[in-house]
């Protein structure tokens, strides 16, 4: 695993609640808009390579559980974790060129969409079916623990679905034996594409699959920023203390269908409905104002901001040319 690098930044420590929460917002806010544009507008205006997959509603997950990463951590995100590259460093501007296949974009071109990766960050492209990424990730976290990067964890992200897999099952026994160093994180958001959660799994939580592999497993409330934060700090002094894995399950609901072209029929308007209601940007918002952490025009300077850095990075992306076809083999590896 000598491809396994170290990040070149590392967040610094946050002192206070507020700080933690306007940093929070800030990453979640930067999420919801970045897909918003690549969804409602990019992908509606033909500009965007493949189909486009967004995390509305679940933005506290990934940016909750990693600013905890440290830059030896290496991470496995889902299609629905954006957050968790801009919090590793990657600017917005090469996210877009990525979606619209640009030369600019994490894979120059070759590729469309959030099938992108950086391993100069320690990020790994991620595999579709989320499932498989489990037994690549304890195998990462397996040559972090032979390399002797104390501490050190791969964060492992997927859905709900991903654990009814047999991958899932043979790469969380193959990380509790051996006992390396990754953090589990489930996006439980009820639904496996169109498959409601009570119609591909037996049990009541993800988590009750835990003890089964003498796992340790907690529950937290995927739409609570500081919850999913605070539980990741349990979490991980469990797994960077050379105990094994740890599984973290977020509750949470997609604010959208599985894809662009989903109208998610499927889904009884009512959870829509009760859901909205708990919203993560909002309920941060509202707590950041009840605890006097920020005002209203603050939160509104920040929401500006945020459009401002998304045009250009937009802007950005759109000057990146396509890839040259000249290039096409480049990269390409053949074995005699």
């Amino acid at each position: 695993m000598s491809t396994l690098q170290a990040a070149p930044t590392e967040e610094p420590a946050l002192t206070t609640q507020a700080e933690l929460a306007r940093k929070c917002l800030y990453y979640m806010v930067m999420m919801r808009q970045m897909e918003d544009r690549i969804e409602r507008k990019l992908y509606r205006q033909g500009k965007i390579v493949g189909g486009v997959y967004v995390g509305r509603g679940q933005e506290a997950i990934p940016v909750g559980t990693a600013l905890h990463s440290r830059p030896d951590d290496v991470m496995f995100p889902s299609h629905r974790d954006m957050a968790l590259f801009l919090i590793r460093g990657v600017p917005a501007g090469q996210i877009f060129a990525q979606y619209m296949g640009r030369e600019g974009g994490l894979t120059r071109g070759r590729d469309g969409n959030m099938h992108m990766g950086d391993l100069s960050r320690n990020i790994v492209a991620i595999i579709s079916a989320l499932a498989a990424t489990v037994p690549v990730a304890a195998g990462a976290a397996m040559a972090l623990k032979y390399l002797g990067r104390k501490g050190a964890a791969a964060f492992s992200y997927f859905g709900d679905g991903a654990t009814s897999r047999g991958d899932w099952h043979e790469g969380v026994n193959l990380a509790t034996v051996q006992k390396a160093p990754v953090l589990f994180v489930c996006n439980n958001n009820r639904y496996a594409y169109s498959t409601p959660l009570n119609l591909q799994m037996a049990c009541a939580n993800v988590a009750d699959r835990g003890p089964a592999y003498n796992m340790p497993a907690e529950i937290v409330d995927g739409n609570d920023v500081l919850a999913v934060h605070s539980a990741t700090e349990r979490a991980l002094a469990h797994v960077r203390g050379g105990n094994g894995p740890y599984l973290l399950e977020c509750k949470t609901f997609r604010m959208t269908g599985h894809s662009a072209h989903d109208a998610a029929h499927y889904v009884p308007p009512s959870l829509f409905e009760e859901w909205g209601k708990l919203d993560p940007i909002v309920r941060l918002e509202a707590r950041m104002l009840g605890q006097e952490w920020a005002d209203q025009g603050e939160i509104d300077a920040l929401h500006a901001r945020i459009r401002d850095e998304i045009d250009e990075a937009v802007a950005w992306a759109e000057r990146s040319p396509l890839p040259d076809p000249a290039t096409l083999l480049d990269g390409v590896y053949e074995s005699q």
